[in-house]
């Protein structure tokens, strides 16, 4: 267990992190934007590729040991603070509250306040890491 005033242990920082969304972006996004364009016609985001996204987000950590495939490539993970592994509700506020809500509300500034807490807090957690206790990890499950 993690003391309350240390980092995590193995916390990824910023550039492991943009990487992984790369990543997943590449590997996932743009094929899913094409199948969802031979699907509906569609060039803009649309309730299928917005539903998709989602599920990959909330279930695929909860699945397979807290990684993405972008964050399996460049061997980083969602954890709890304990360590433990991340269950669908820690997924849901850290996806649907901690991301799309609060980044959402605040127009985006609570991205870029993210990532520059991520780049300069000893734990490197965002505010969806916040929201859900929850930080990413280089530890193997």
């Amino acid at each position: 267990m993690e003391n309350a005033n240390s980092a995590p242990s193995h916390a990824v920082g910023f550039w492991r992190r943009l990487g992984a969304s790369l990543l997943d972006g590449l590997i996932i996004g743009i094929p899913l934007a094409l199948i969802s364009y031979l699907l509906t016609g569609d060039t803009k985001g649309n309730l299928f590729t917005n539903v998709v996204s989602l599920l990959y987000s909330l279930l695929l950590p909860v699945f397979w040991y807290g990684y993405t495939v972008g964050k399996r490539i460049m061997g980083v993970r969602i954890v709890k603070l304990d360590g433990e592994p991340v269950g669908f509700g820690t997924m849901l506020l850290r996806v649907v509250v901690g991301m799309w809500l609060i980044y959402t509300v605040t127009l985006g500034i609570g991205a870029i306040i993210s990532a520059i807490m991520v780049g300069v807090r000893e734990d490197k957690r965002a505010i969806h890491d916040l929201v859900a206790g929850t930080y990413v990890t280089s530890n193997q499950p």
